[in-house]
């Protein structure tokens, strides 16, 4: 639910900022299947965080940044400084 609803603010977030973003939400499981040369950043809830090195080695073959979400971020649904993080991120690229 929580994730959901942090897609959701993230949307909104983009949208004020002007942005056109394509925000989903999946389960690590399966990650590998997910990830492709389309997508341009990957975040990870802190409650995964222990997967951080599988996520990014299946991002690393695409060249794809990834983070963890700050539990703070995370916890207080924070969709502008998650989408801030992303676009942080995607500068990297």
């Amino acid at each position: 639910m929580s994730t959901s609803l942090l897609v959701r603010k993230m949307e909104e977030a983009a949208a004020a900022a002007g942005v056109e973003a394509d925000i989903r939400a999946h389960g690590v499981g399966g990650i590998e299947r997910r990830i492709d040369d389309t997508v341009d950043v990957v975040l990870i809830g802190p409650q995964v965080a222990y997967q951080k090195s599988k996520v990014k080695a299946a991002c690393d073959v695409y060249g794809i940044p990834m983070d963890v979400i700050p539990m703070q971020v995370y916890g207080m649904v924070n969709g502008k400084a998650a989408f801030e993080l992303a676009q942080k991120l995607a500068a990297q690229k």
